[in-house]
C-alpha cells in the first residue's frame, strides 16, 4: 500500500506531507481547491509523462516521493530484486522519487537508484490502479472495451502468444508480397550472380594469389639479371681470393690483433672487424643458395603471364582491382547463397506462411475463448451492479464476433451493449444519450474490475460524478467493502461517498496577498462532522445539516 508522500512545489502545493493510511481514505474539498492535484503527483511519481507546467510558479523544480510498503507485494518485490532496484527480500520499503524542472527536463529514482519512466511505469502497474473521472469517455472507444476485457480476464499471457504470432505471420506475408512482386528482377539477379560466381570459380584461385603472381613474375621475367647479379657479388664478397672483401678485411684483423698485444684499447675494434668477417662470410653463402635457386624458366613465365592477365581482366569486369578479386568472389558467393536461400524461394514461404497463419489462428482463438467466458462473467456482473446504481431492469452485455481482419489483437471485434431500462433494445455504448447514464454504467464497469484487480492501492479520482443521493450511498459502501481489502483512494464531491471512508483528508486553498498555495487537512471525528455538513449544505451550515451529517458517519 502506499503509506506517505511528499511534494514540493508541486502546481500550487508548496509542501506538502502527508501519511497514506490503509482502508478507504476521501479526498475532499471546494471546488477549485486542487482535490485532483494529489492522484496527478501519483501518476507522475508512477511514470507519467509531465512537462514544465507542473512546477509551482516561480520555483526551479518540483519534487514528488512516494513511499510504499510492499510486504503483501510479492510480485513487486521480486521485479524489485530482478531489476536490482533492492538489497533483499526482507526490505518491505519501497520509495519512489521524481524531480521535474521548470525547464521541462526530469529525473527519477527507484530506492536512490536512477531510472527510466519505463521502469517505473513498470513497477507502478503492479502498485496502483487509477480510474479516472472522464473514463466513461475512454469507455466509447473499442480498444479500450477491448482492453478492459483483456484486463478482466488476464489474458496478458495469450495476448503476447498472439501478439508475436501475428508478427511472424505479417512479416513472412509483407516478404511473401514483396518477393512476388519482385520475382522478375529478383531472377535476373540471380542470374547475373551465378554467371559472375560461374567465371570466377573457373579460375580456381587462392587467397593473396595476385601479390604472389606479381612477385613470381618479376623474378622469372629478371632471372638472368638477378643471377649475374648474384654471382659477381658472391664474388667480390668471398671467392676473389687476395681480392675479395673478405680477404682484405682478414688482413686487417691479423694487423689489429698484433697491435693489440701493444694497446688493449684495440681489443673493440678488433671485435666489430671479427663480427664483419663472420657477416659477410653469412651473406655470401646467402646469395650462392639464391643464385642456385634461380633458373631460367621460360615456359612457367608464360604461365604466370596468362594467370595475370586472367586476374586483371576478371578485376576490370568487376570493377576492383586484382588484389581484391579473391573477396569480390566471395563476397558474389555470400549474396548468391543469401538468393537462393528458403527466404527467396515463393513455394518455401508460401508453406512457411501458410504454418504461420495455422499458429496464428490457433492463438487467436484460444483467446477468443477465454474472452468469451469472461465477457459473460463480466456482463452478468455488471448487470448486476446497475441494478444496484438505480438502473432497475438494465442490462449489461459485451457482445463478441470473430473477423476475417488479423491484428495482433486477435480476430475478435468487441463491443459493450447497453440497456438502461426495460424493454429497451439494446444499444452500443457510445449510442446511450444520458450522461448520466453513462456515468452510472462506467462506474458500474469499474466496480467490478475493481473487485477483480489485485494491486494493493486503488484510486477513484470523481468516478461518482452524475450521481447522487441513495444511489451515492451505495457507491460509497461499495468503496468502503473495496478499502476493507486493499488501500482505497478516492477525490469525492458526494457526502454518501465520503462519510463512508475510514479516513478522510481535505483539500483547502490557502490565499495570500502575494500567491495561492493548497493544503490537506487530516480531518479527526469532528471536523469529519463539519466537512461532511458543508458538502451537503453549502455556505448556510445549520444544526440540522450539522446532525445529518453527524448521523451519516455513524451510519
Amino acid at each position: 500500500m502506499l503509506s506517505h508522500i511528499y511534494l514540493k512545489d508541486f502546481a500550487i502545493i508548496e509542501q506538502l506531507d502527508l501519511e497514506l493510511r490503509s482502508g478507504m481514505t476521501a479526498l475532499t474539498g471546494e471546488t477549485g481547491a486542487g482535490k485532483s492535484i494529489l492522484v496527478d503527483a501519483i501518476g507522475l511519481v508512477l511514470g507519467d509523462r509531465a512537462d514544465s507546467g507542473v512546477v509551482r510558479h516561480g520555483a526551479e523544480k518540483t519534487e514528488i516521493t512516494l513511499s510504499v510498503d510492499i510486504e503483501d507485494t510479492p510480485t513487486a518485490k521480486q521485479w524489485l530484486l530482478e531489476q536490482d532496484l533492492i538489497l533483499d527480500d526482507a526490505d518491505d520499503e519501497c520509495i519512489l522519487r521524481r524531480v521535474i524542472t521548470a525547464s521541462g527536463k526530469s529525473r527519477a529514482w527507484i530506492n536512490g537508484s536512477p531510472c527510466n519512466l519505463k521502469l517505473m511505469r513498470e513497477l507502478g502497474e503492479q502498485l496502483v490502479d487509477i480510474h479516472g473521472q472522464h473514463e466513461h469517455q475512454s469507455l466509447m472507444k473499442k480498444t479500450m472495451q477491448r482492453s478492459m476485457l483483456d484486463d478482466f480476464a488476464e489474458n496478458h499471457t495469450l495476448l503476447k502468444a498472439v501478439s508475436e504470432a501475428f508478427e511472424n505471420w505479417k512479416n513472412l506475408k509483407n516478404k511473401l508480397e514483396l518477393l512476388s512482386n519482385q520475382n522478375s528482377d529478383y531472377q535476373a539477379k540471380l542470374d547475373l550472380l551465378r554467371f559472375q560466381t560461374q567465371e570466377l570459380d573457373e579460375l580456381q584461385m587462392s587467397e593473396n594469389e595476385s601479390q604472389s603472381l606479381d612477385e613470381e613474375h618479376a623474378r622469372l621475367a629478371n632471372s638472368g639479371e638477378l643471377i649475374e647479379a648474384s654471382s659477381q657479388s658472391v664474388s667480390q664478397l668471398y671467392d676473389a681470393d687476395e681480392q675479395s672483401i673478405y680477404a682484405n678485411i682478414s688482413d686487417v684483423v691479423q694487423r689489429i690483433d698484433a697491435a693489440k698485444q701493444l694497446d688493449s684499447t684495440l681489443q673493440e675494434p678488433l671485435e666489430m672487424l671479427q663480427g664483419a668477417q663472420i657477416q659477410i662470410q653469412e651473406a655470401a653463402d646467402l646469395l650462392r643458395r639464391y643464385q642456385e635457386s634461380i633458373e631460367l624458366d621460360p615456359e612457367r613465365l608464360s604461365w604466370v603471364n596468362q594467370r595475370l592477365s586472367s586476374f586483371h581482366e576478371l578485376a576490370r569486369k568487376h570493377q576492383t582491382n586484382p588484389e581484391q578479386l579473391f573477396e569480390k568472389w566471395q563476397s558474389l558467393h555470400a549474396q548468391l547463397q543469401s538468393l537462393s536461400g528458403d527466404d527467396y524461394d515463393l513455394d518455401a514461404l508460401q508453406a512457411k506462411l501458410d504454418t504461420s497463419e495455422a499458429d496464428y489462428l490457433k492463438a487467436a482463438k484460444k483467446l477468443s475463448k477465454a474472452r468469451i467466458k469472461s465477457a459473460k462473467t463480466l456482463s452478468n456482473d455488471v448487470t448486476k451492479e446497475m441494478q444496484q446504481l438505480g438502473m432497475e431492469g438494465g442490462k449489461f452485455i459485451i457482445q463478441i464476433n470473430q473477423s476475417s481482419i488479423y491484428s495482433q489483437h486477435g480476430i475478435d471485434t468487441i463491443e459493450y451493449e447497453v440497456s438502461a431500462n426495460p424493454g429497451q433494445p439494446l444499444k452500443a455504448l457510445n449510442k446511450v444519450a444520458s450522461g448520466g447514464e453513462l456515468s452510472r454504467i462506467s462506474l458500474a464497469i469499474q466496480m467490478i474490475a475493481a473487485q477483480k484487480i489485485t494491486l494493493p492501492a486503488l484510486i477513484f479520482d470523481e468516478v461518482d460524478s452524475g450521481i447522487g443521493g441513495g444511489i451515492a450511498e451505495v457507491v460509497g459502501k461499495q468503496l468502503r467493502k473495496l478499502g476493507s481489502t486493499r488501500q482505497v483512494l478516492c477525490v469525492t464531491h458526494l457526502p454518501q461517498v465520503a462519510s463512508c471512508a475510514h479516513n478522510h483528508h481535505k483539500v483547502t486553498k490557502i490565499k495570500e496577498k502575494t500567491n495561492t498555495s493548497t493544503g490537506m487537512i487530516v480531518l479527526d471525528d469532528t471536523q469529519r462532522v463539519e466537512e461532511i455538513a458543508r458538502m451537503m449544505g453549502g455556505l448556510d451550515i445549520t444544526q440540522t445539516t450539522l446532525d445529518l451529517a453527524e448521523e451519516m458517519l455513524l451510519h
